[in-house]
Formats: C-alpha cells, sequence, structure tokens
C-alpha cells in the first residue's frame, strides 16, 4: 500500500455506496448495479460532468478545486471530519520514495507525568501503538501498557472484546479515529504491517476498513465490563502533546460528583493498584526471640 494508490477515488466510491437514492430525493428505478448512488448522480448532484467524476474515481485527476470537493461531500453527506480528511486526500503531492518507519518517542515530561497521575493514563501514537502509560491503566485493562497495540488487542484479544459491551460501536469509532490519524501517510512500514495484519485476522476490521468512515480522535464517554467491579463508565479524554505530532495523553476519570458508583469503582481498582504484592515465602526459618 503507497502514496501511488488512488485513495482519492477510494475514498470518493466508498462513501458513495452508502449513500441511498431515497436520502437524497432519487427514485430508485430500474436494477441498480451499485448499492448506493451511480457516478452520475454523484456529478448530478454536486454539479458537475459525469465524466470528470468519473476522472476523480479512477485517479485521472487528482487537483480538484476545493468548491468541487465541497460540493461532492455535501451529495456524500459527509460531517465535517469527513469533509477535511477529502480535502487533505486530494491537496497531498505523491512521494517518489518510500519513507524510513518513523519512530515516536516519549517525551521525558510526559513520561514524568503519567507517573505522577493519580488516574488511569497513557500515551497513545498515530498507529495506536500505547507508548508508555501508568500502573493505574492496566488496572483497566492488563493490554493498557507499554508495547501494545490498541487495534490489534481489540479486534484479536477475546478478553479485551469481552471489556466492551459495545463492541460493535467500539471497534467502530476505533478505525474512523486510526483512519483519520493516518491521513495520507500510508507508506509508512508501520501502517501498512499493522492494516495487512488486521485486515487478514479479522472480519470485523476488514469491514470497518472498506467503509472509509473518519472520525477525530477524540474525549468521549465509555462503558467498561471490567472483570473486578462490573459495569464501568467513565469519561476518557484525548489531549495532544505538544511538539509531537500525533501523539494523544488518554486519561479516564470518572463524573466529578463524589460518591458516584463509578468513582467508587474507580477508586476501587485504583486501591487495588496500590496494594504492594505479598513477599514471597522464604525456607530460611524465622528465629524466635529469646
Amino acid at each position: 500500500m503507497t502514496r501511488d494508490t488512488n485513495t482519492l477515488g477510494e475514498y470518493l466510491r466508498a462513501r458513495r455506496e452508502l449513500v441511498t437514492p431515497d436520502s437524497v430525493g432519487l427514485p430508485q428505478l430500474g436494477v441498480r448495479r451499485v448499492p448506493g448512488l451511480r457516478r452520475e448522480e454523484v456529478a448530478m448532484l454536486a454539479g458537475i460532468s459525469a465524466d470528470y467524476y468519473l476522472r476523480l474515481e479512477q485517479g485521472r485527476d487528482r487537483n480538484p478545486s476545493v468548491q468541487v470537493l465541497e460540493s461532492i461531500a455535501r451529495v456524500l453527506q459527509l460531517d465535517d471530519d469527513g469533509t477535511a480528511y477529502l480535502l487533505s486526500l486530494a491537496s497531498d503531492k505523491p512521494r517518489r520514495t518510500r519513507r524510513r518507519p518513523r519512530k515516536e518517542a516519549v517525551p521525558s515530561g510526559i513520561r514524568k507525568l503519567l507517573d505522577s497521575l493519580t488516574l488511569p493514563a497513557f500515551l497513545e501514537g498515530r498507529y495506536f501503538d500505547v507508548l508508555a502509560a501508568n500502573p493505574l491503566a492496566a488496572a483497566l485493562s492488563p493490554r493498557l501498557v507499554t508495547g501494545h497495540n490498541r487495534l490489534r488487542d481489540v479486534f484479536l484479544d477475546p478478553a479485551e472484546h469481552s471489556l466492551y459491551p459495545d463492541w460493535e460501536d467500539a471497534t467502530a469509532g476505533m478505525v474512523a479515529g486510526f483512519r483519520q490519524s493516518v491521513g495520507t501517510d500510508t507508506d509508512d512500514p508501520r501502517f501498512i504491517e499493522l492494516v495487512g495484519e488486521l485486515s487478514l485476522a479479522s472480519d470485523r476490521f476488514r469491514q470497518l476498513w472498506a467503509r472509509h468512515d473518519v472520525h477525530a480522535r477524540e474525549g468521549t464517554s465509555i462503558t467498561l465490563d471490567h472483570p473486578q467491579v462490573g459495569a464501568l463508565t467513565l469519561n476518557r479524554e484525548k489531549l495532544a502533546v505538544s511538539g509531537s505530532a500525533g501523539l494523544l495523553l488518554v486519561v479516564y476519570h470518572a463524573d466529578a460528583d463524589a460518591g458516584t458508583e463509578n468513582a467508587e469503582k474507580l477508586s476501587l481498582l485504583s486501591s487495588y493498584q496500590a496494594v504492594p504484592p505479598t513477599p514471597a515465602p522464604t525456607d530460611r526459618a524465622t528465629a524466635a526471640p529469646d
């Protein structure tokens, strides 16, 4: 998967197939070979020629104007994130050589901050790698530790799957955020390896990836089915790390109202993490006092 791939055309085609004729006021006449809009229907509604739209999908014209793209985005019912992604695909310039893998480093200040936080937190990379995490994050999930990848875990690890009662929604949002995070930077070997592995191993990932959904990586409320405390609803904040493109500090917290059930459960998990391990027994007998 390289920059020579017609990413713009793939995105237009995938989103076109998700828009039904009746949703844009068109009658469904005759047998349709595509599940969504036809190319000529998109062109007509966007106010451009069918031949020009065909050239866009086929990758024979990669320099459409912003006005044309915004008209197409309106027809395809894209939200702000989807429209911004569409514009980025058209403005991106292909590279002649493949880049070397990008190494993501953990800023020393962020590492110190993670150690000082009294809430579960971790540092997330562009490809959803866990680059650093505090012990409280592992109390939420033993996979929220350095070296794990959140995409790989949520799609391929049954234990992580069971943590999300709304797994279908959780995976859809994660893949849409992943596509937004990567953007047009699809020649990185790390990206190629990860998408290839998940596409082969997970039908669900392959289905979601083909939709080309795009959504900003932002905070939200999530509900977990935790094996120790049961249902747990938390706020998950995603904070951009200044000076480090694509890195986000992810922090979980309960609603501020003291004494709420979720706050108590989070506090209980924190207390579990704070309990020191029981020393291993020794074979040497303890001398009796005189």
